[in-house]
């Protein structure tokens, strides 16, 4: 059996009548560029997050750098964000001018740790940038507290968030704006790149709407140096037709990731949990397991894809050396790193393909020679 790590083609398959017809509607229509299908799934994605607007653009990166900049944050600022992210994240920050400021993880939630925010306050800080990593959602409510004490805008990073919901209210809705991406392998993906900014502020929501269409409301009138960061009709159509089926989808990810918990619970690895607070949506399953390579290659000879997110911290990364953190300033973050594995989670996963990738990975233990010893000792008595 092969069990890839995210299965597009099974889920295109299930909805093949549907997004050929939306795709063919957008190419015999032409509006290519800011068509009707962008304006629609603007309406009903911001609607499905509960907040006012949304705004497509091309990517989450190009989402949460376009809050950043509507928002006036440049050179000589500090936006506080997790150690333990993509490097999206800051460089949505970086790439304005301001200062990513980094911050270690809760060891459970793998988020950013509410608890050590406020030292990280400095008289540049202008904004938070929690991020909703794995699907799992931040604890919201001591941060947005924190922001209030302090002056501060709550930017939430749900780049892979989409449907998660935080005290029964849905991820993106809880800060001044968030940051969503509609990458193929994202819950709600398209077929190529897409984002989209969610907030509740009209300003904003105009200023980012400039920003992304070269500075421009008014066809070659450019009111501010712009960028061109549009979402294409195309992937605002594939976005439609996908938005209604995304709870699904969802609520199967937290099937699969139940039955992972119960196959995998008494071998020596880390499974996840969820939060008393969280709705969790499961865009990755994280374990952390010692000499993970050596699991990843025997789930490969086993015909199972894995990945890792992220091996390297955004610390210690060689693009981020002008900020002047060592090995050792995040020490959950950097032991995490090490040990992570992410093993397969798509809606198609079904209970058997699970129980695969579980039983070849208790195969896995069982010819270690620790756990050969262990068995032997446990015969004996």
């Amino acid at each position: 059996m092969n069990i890839p790590f995210v299965d597009l083609q099974t889920q295109y398959q299930s909805l093949k009548p549907e997004l050929d017809a939306a795709v063919l509607a957008v190419m015999q229509r032409g509006d290519f560029v800011l068509g009707g299908a962008v304006a629609e799934f603007e309406r009903v994605f911001a609607d499905y997050c509960g907040a006012k607007y949304a705004v497509g653009v091309d990517s989450g990166y190009s989402a949460l750098e376009l809050i950043v900049r509507a928002y006036g944050i440049g050179p000589g600022d500090e936006v506080i964000t997790a150690a333990n992210t993509f490097i999206a994240t800051t460089l949505a920050i970086s790439n304005t001018g301001a200062t990513p400021v980094l911050v270690d993880i809760d060891p459970e939630t793998y988020n950013i740790d509410p608890a050590k925010i406020a030292a990280a306050i400095t008289p540049r800080t202008k904004a938070i940038m929690p991020v909703h990593l794995y699907g799992q959602p931040v604890d919201m409510d001591p941060i947005l507290a924190i922001a209030r004490k302090h002056g501060l805008r709550v930017f939430e990073d749900a780049a892979q968030g989409a449907g998660a919901r935080y005290k029964g209210r849905m991820v993106g809705s809880l800060g001044d704006a968030a940051g969503f991406s509609f990458y193929p392998g994202k819950n709600l993906g398209a077929y190529g790149d897409g984002g989209a900014v969610v907030t509740n502020d009209a300003a904003i929501a105009e200023k980012v709407r400039l920003l992304r269409n070269i500075g421009q409301k008014v066809k070659y009138y450019h009111e501010v140096k712009g960028f061109n960061h549009r979402l294409d009709t195309m992937q605002a159509a594939v976005l439609l037709v996908k938005l209604p089926h995304l709870d699904g989808w969802n609520a199967e990810r937290r099937r699969a990731a139940a039955a992972y918990a119960d196959l995998l619970a008494g071998l020596p690895l880390v499974t996840p949990t969820t939060a008393g607070y969280a709705e969790h949506i499961f865009h990755l399953y994280v374990v952390r397991v010692d000499n993970r390579e050596a699991l990843m290659d025997y789930l490969k000879e086993r015909g199972i894809a894995s990945g890792l997110h992220y091996p390297i911290p955004i610390h210690l990364q060689p693009a981020y050396s002008e900020l002047g953190y060592k090995p050792g300033d995040f020490p959950i973050t950097e032991a995490y790193a090490e040990t992570i594995l992410s093993l397969p989670i798509f809606p198609e996963l079904d209970d058997d393909k699970v129980a695969y990738v579980a039983g070849a990975i208790h195969d896995y233990f069982a010819a270690q020679p620790e756990a050969k010893r262990l068995a032997q000792a446990v015969a004996a008595d």
